[in-house]
């Protein structure tokens, strides 16, 4: 179009000509690029009432055109930015910007990418901290879902389910940001990688939740090794099954597979003591309901008007927010397994929003 136009040159005239179909096509795009009816004229030399009687005709206003100056991106431009956000080569919108700006002629701020992002219902979020899946992975998930997917909420009841979580003193463990588009499933883009480790930071603590409630809570001294997760097990669970009612014979224990619990020395102790221990699917925090229960626990941590002045004060205000947990916040994250098995099975073994 541009060759076109520095090599063809039109003269104004107030007659009434037809229009010839490329002057036409060529008023049409740029109206829909959002020119103004001045700026055509200037770049065609076509006067302003055929362009004004054209735009009228092809009633280029319900095709959402907006007034004002036209958008510094391209329709071109924008598919460019949002190819490299969909296959995750970019994040951001300063990344978006520092892209788009080494191909287009007139650099753009990040302000108007994040702005051509909102038209086509991107929204910025922030990314989701997801284990690293690989194959194995996603196979033992999709097979731990099909071979539950016809438990009922009466036999979830039946689970003692327990987990470790790092509970800072001040500030997150950092937020990273991306963009996704309204509606969009959970995905490796939109989720950031992590692995298992010992962390010896602020406070540790281990616990378990049933249907009835809360079980015990216990900090855990430094970094836990199997011996230390014999002994809480020795406390935790067997106070829990009696605080929660869980008769033995029809009660299931569920713990990840971190080294500690999948330990020779951890598995004795479970047979030692006639524990049933639920198989499952390593790297899947998803399929755990007590994972929302920590977060649940933080934002009511979060709520004090002031931090705590140490890791003992901490610790007080965390067993003192555990202990006030209602059965009912419990009961409803168990029963959302029959929804999150049927998740996993969507997502054919992947991530899901869980």
């Amino acid at each position: 179009m541009l060759s076109f136009l520095s090599t063809t040159s039109f003269s104004s005239t107030t007659t009434m000509k037809p229009t010839s179909s490329t002057k036409h096509s060529i008023i049409i795009s740029l109206l829909q690029e959002g020119y103004s009816l001045r700026q055509i004229q200037s770049k065609t030399g076509i006067g302003k009432s055929t362009i004004g009687r054209i735009k009228k005709e092809v009633d280029i206003d319900k095709e959402n055109l907006q007034g004002g100056q036209p958008s510094k991106l391209s329709p071109c431009d924008k598919q460019s930015i949002i190819r490299q956000i969909t296959t995750g080569k970019l994040d951001n919108a300063v990344q978006a910007t520092q892209y788009i700006n080494t191909i287009i002629s007139n650099p753009v701020s990040a302000q108007t990418v994040r702005n051509a992002l909102k038209e086509h219902n991107f929204r910025a979020v922030v990314k989701q901290k997801q284990p690293a899946l690989k194959k194995a992975h996603r196979i033992a998930r999709l097979q731990f879902a099909r071979t539950h997917l016809n438990w009922t909420v009466e036999d979830w009841k039946r689970v003692l389910w327990s987990d470790e979580t790092k509970i800072n003193r001040i500030g997150s463990d950092g937020r990273v940001y991306t963009w996704k588009l309204k509606g969009e499933p959970i995905s490796d883009r939109i989720t950031t990688p992590t692995v298992k480790h010992g962390e010896e930071n602020n406070l540790m603590v281990w616990g378990c939740m049933g249907w009835n409630g809360v079980g015990v809570l216990t900090e855990v001294q430094g970094i836990m090794d199997a011996v230390q997760y014999c002994e809480i097990l020795d406390r935790g669970i067997v106070e829990s099954f009696e605080m929660l009612e869980m008769n033995e014979g029809q009660r299931y224990f569920q713990q990840d597979n971190d080294p500690k619990h999948t330990s020779k020395k951890a598995t004795k102790w479970c047979e030692d003591n006639n524990i049933i221990v639920l198989g499952w699917p390593a790297q899947s925090p998803d399929l755990n309901p007590i994972e929302h229960l920590w977060v649940y626990l933080k934002r009511k941590l979060q709520e004090y008007p002031k931090p705590p002045k140490g890791v003992h004060e901490l610790w007080e205000r965390v067993e003192k927010e555990w202990n006030k947990i209602p059965p009912e916040t419990c009961q409803n994250l168990i029963a959302s397994m029959p929804r999150r098995l049927q998740a996993v099975i969507r997502a054919k073994g992947g991530h899901t929003k869980y």
